[in-house]
């Protein structure tokens, strides 16, 4: 199995309205994912951190293996999602790969 792990940090130029806005629409998209991408085992957005985050929304999936992961980062419907509820409003991306 691997896993797949993104922190991302929102735009400063959002309010705190927008950013709510934006996380629960990006957590909609993204776990709505789950069960339509081969390979994709698990799927989850967590929009809820703790002030001791470094970021404000943390992705946590789950692949059947590397080759299933790389198919997810370029299927259709996941750059669908990325493009509108996540990219738009994000500053800073960092992730983390490993096999489990």
């Amino acid at each position: 199995m691997v896993k797949h792990i993104i922190i991302w940090t929102l735009s400063d130029e959002l309010t705190d309205s927008e950013k709510e806005k934006a996380k629960k629409e990006a957590k909609a998209a993204l776990e709505a994912l789950s069960g339509k991408i081969e390979g994709l085992i698990d799927i989850k957005l967590n929009i809820d951190m703790l002030p001791s985050s470094n970021g404000e929304m943390m992705l946590d999936t789950s692949f059947e293996s590397e080759s299933a992961l790389k198919g997810y980062q370029v299927h259709p419907l996941h750059t669908e999602a990325a493009n509108r509820f996540v990219r738009p409003y994000t500053k800073m991306r960092l992730c983390c790969d490993y096999e489990a």
